[in-house]
C-alpha cells in the first residue's frame, strides 16, 4: 500500500509520538498527488452556432454510473435542446430549450453514447455551452479502500481534504460560469445603453438645430417686398 509505506517512512524518520505539523501536511499533499483516478471525465466549453447541431460521443461500459451536466453560458435566451442516445438508438434523455441541468444514469448496454446539443430553433444567436461528463466513480485514496480497521487521524484528514478539494473545484467551476454569464449580460446591457445614448444624443442635436432655425426665422428682418400685401401688389 503506497499510503501506508509513505506513512511508515515519515513515522520512522520523525518518531511516532508528536508528528510535526509540517510533516503531517507534507504526507497529506504527497498522498493527494499520487492518487490514481479510475473515473473518466470530460469537461469543456464550446460554441454552438445558430441553426446548428453538435454531438459528442463517449464509449461507456454497462453498469458504470455516469453523470452528465451542462449549462448555457451565453447566447440568446440561454437555452438549448439536449438529447442523449444509447447505442441501441434509444433516447434516454431529452430536454427542449433548457438552460442547465444534471442527469445521472447507469447504462444498460455497453457501447457509444451520443450527447447532442441543438440550436436549430435559433436563427441568429449562437450559444456558448459548458459540458461536464463523468463516467464511473472516483477511486478511493491509496490504502484506504481496502481498510479492515478504523482509519487513523492522518488517513481521515487526507480523505476529508481530498473530498473538500473536489468540492472546491466544483464550486470554482460554477462560480466561473456564473461570472462569465454575468459578464456577458453586463456587456450586452452596456452595448444597448451606449446605442440608446447615441440615439438620444443625435435626437437632442436635431431638436436643438431645429429650434435654432425656428427662432432665427422669427427674429429675422423681412424685406419690404416680402411684407407687401399681395392684394395691393398690382
Amino acid at each position: 500500500m503506497k499510503f501506508q509505506s509513505i506513512l511508515n517512512t515519515l513515522l520512522s524518520h520523525w518518531g511516532v509520538p508528536g508528528i510535526p505539523y509540517l510533516v503531517f501536511w507534507s504526507a497529506v499533499c504527497i498522498t493527494l498527488l499520487i492518487t490514481p483516478s479510475n473515473v473518466s471525465s470530460v469537461e469543456l466549453t464550446f460554441e454552438l452556432p445558430d441553426n446548428a447541431k453538435e454531438c459528442f460521443h463517449e464509449d461507456i461500459q454497462k453498469g458504470v454510473q455516469t453523470t452528465f451536466e451542462f449549462q448555457v453560458v451565453t447566447g440568446g435566451h440561454y437555452d438549448v435542446d439536449v438529447s442523449i442516445e444509447a447505442p441501441n438508438k434509444q433516447v434516454i434523455y431529452k430536454e427542449i430549450k433548457k438552460q442547465y441541468d444534471t442527469f445521472q444514469w447507469v447504462p444498460d448496454v455497453t457501447g457509444v453514447y451520443s450527447i447532442c446539443f441543438s440550436n436549430e430553433f435559433s436563427t441568429f444567436s449562437h450559444k456558448l455551452i459548458y459540458l461536464d461528463l463523468q463516467v464511473g466513480d472516483e477511486a478511493p485514496l491509496p490504502g484506504l479502500g481496502e481498510h479492515a480497521t478504523a482509519l487513523t487521524q492522518l488517513e481521515s484528514s487526507a480523505q476529508q481534504i481530498h473530498e473538500n478539494l473536489n468540492s472546491v473545484i466544483d464550486y470554482q467551476t460554477h462560480h466561473r460560469l456564473r461570472e462569465s454569464q454575468g459578464r456577458k449580460r453586463a456587456e450586452d446591457l452596456n452595448e444597448r445603453v451606449m446605442l440608446w445614448s447615441v440615439f438620444e444624443t443625435i435626437a437632442i442635436l436635431c431638436i436643438a438645430v431645429g429650434q435654432v432655425l425656428v427662432l432665427r426665422n422669427f427674429f429675422s428682418e423681412k424685406k419690404p417686398s416680402e411684407m407687401r400685401n399681395p392684394l395691393f401688389s398690382k
